[in-house]
């Protein structure tokens, strides 16, 4: 992979939809060139309500990240410039998330012809091409097929299978479907946004990818994402996934606890939540006390903080005992020496590693993803932006795939100052679209009456 190609990672989430864009440097760490973010507005938990309002929002958000700067070595010297001048976004690696995402374990096998030949890449191509062509329940697409071991004429337990001779090749595979309807709105808002998916992932999985070491998933580890909508959980042991679900609870019940139990209105709630809210009500003192301004010339209203970190502490609890339920549900509870790892915009409330080793007993850290970044600045290094990193890291391992295949990139996008040439052509491209119908209708009308004024003439 040339240094200069990268990769657009778009998270569309409940309360933002952020895209950034990132590439690989020389040292094997990911550089991320501009970040830009939106209000999301069509979204909830996960699933697109609203086309309209969700195409504005990934518009927004693509604007945003056009208008970052982005500085650029070329030919020894640096010289920054406005993202816009030096990318064309054309495609996007997109995350999926939602209730509609279900798991399931399955067990597949072919019979090889040629028996005296070993184990290839085609061969291991063509069993998890018979995966994908299960039979699902009507409306469920498969998403993903991750193989977690190979069995080899009966010899179990093993992680790559090429090279070896068999003729019976059999594996187990973790199947992660979700609703054809809640896929097709993606592409559809992605599509009509002027852009194109170049793949599409499970958004746990992305956040993984980003947050949790290699260590931790041999050693068996639960990611918790707590998004605005949704709480994601994915499983990891023996450096395989194990299991993933998708809870339909995140920080935007939360806030609406906050709003009925504290009887104010949203805004102040979520920036009670933001900056005096903690997970943990034994943490916080009686006496301290938040005053709120009232409405329209309503006497202010106060607040304790304890009163506050109590409703906020309930619904975390109830969030926490759907994460115990999935542990128990995957069979790896006694088999997790790697804690818990949360991350996400969630998890950014006051004191909550504590109250997840107090509830569930085990270990617990927050996940930023910074370990693999090649420059670490507070804002990217953000637990709400581990998803968007973790979905350029997937759009990068796709395209070294792909080369390491074909020799060519499926993601071809590069970053390179954009010429006179080209800035004219996409002026008069863009001139040419905002141009109105009734315009060109009327334009074109004129032309033929002058041509035919001619012929008479």
């Amino acid at each position: 992979m040339e240094a200069s190609d990268f990769v657009v990672g778009l998270d569309i989430g409940t309360t933002k939809i952020a895209a950034i864009v990132g590439r690989k440097n020389e040292f094997g760490k990911i550089e991320v060139l501009a970040l830009g973010k939106a209000p999301s507005l069509g979204i909830k938990r996960g699933v697109v309500v609203n086309i309209e309002e969700a195409i504005s929002s990934i518009k927004a958000a693509i604007v945003d990240v056009l208008s970052k700067d982005i500085t650029l070595t070329i030919d020894g010297k640096s010289q920054t410039y406005k993202a816009e001048q030096v990318i064309e976004l054309n495609e996007v690696v997109v995350g999926i998330a939602g209730q509609h995402i279900k798991s399931l374990q399955h067990r597949g096998m072919i019979t090889r012809k040629f028996v005296d030949d070993e184990i290839n890449q085609n061969d291991v191509d063509n069993l998890i091409d018979n995966m994908h062509r299960l039979v699902m329940p009507p409306g469920d697409e498969i998403i993903h097929v991750i193989p977690q071991d190979y069995i080899v004429d009966s010899e179990q337990g093993i992680r790559n299978p090429i090279g070896m001779a068999g003729v019976r090749l059999e594996g187990n595979f973790h199947i992660i479907t979700g609703q054809v309807s809640a896929v097709k709105n993606i592409y559809k808002c992605v599509d009509r946004s002027g852009l194109s998916v170049a793949d599409l992932n499970l958004e746990p999985l992305a956040s993984a990818d980003a947050v949790l070491s290699d260590e931790e998933k041999e050693a068996g580890v639960v990611l918790v994402d707590i998004g605005g909508g949704t709480t994601d959980v994915a499983i990891y042991y023996d450096n395989v996934i194990r299991h993933t679900a998708v809870i339909p609870l995140g920080g935007n019940i939360i806030t609406e606890d906050i709003k009925v139990g504290c009887s104010i209105i949203n805004n102040q709630a979520e920036q009670l939540k933001v900056r005096f809210g903690s997970a943990l009500a034994t943490e916080n003192q009686e006496n301290q006390v938040i005053s709120i301004p009232g409405l329209r010339g309503r006497p202010h209203k106060e607040i304790s903080v304890k009163t506050l970190a109590n409703i906020i502490q309930a619904r975390v609890e109830e969030i926490l005992a759907f994460v115990m339920y999935e542990i128990k549900n995957s069979g790896y509870e006694k088999k997790l020496a790697g804690g818990i790892v949360v991350t996400g915009g969630g998890s950014q409330l006051k004191h909550l590693p504590q109250l997840v080793e107090y509830f569930t007993g085990l270990d617990c850290r927050i996940g930023t993803p910074n370990e693999h970044l090649a420059k670490s600045s507070e804002n990217i290094t953000n637990p709400q932006f581990a998803t968007g990193i973790g979905l350029v890291m997937m759009g990068i391992k796709k395209m070294e795939k792909e080369i390491a295949r074909t020799g060519a990139s499926a993601i071809k996008q590069t970053v390179e100052p954009v010429t006179a040439e080209k800035e004219t052509k996409k002026k008069k491209t863009a001139d040419h679209s905002r141009e109105p119908k009734g315009k060109f209708f009327e334009n074109f009308t004129s032309k033929v009456t002058d041509w035919l004024k001619d012929d008479i003439d």
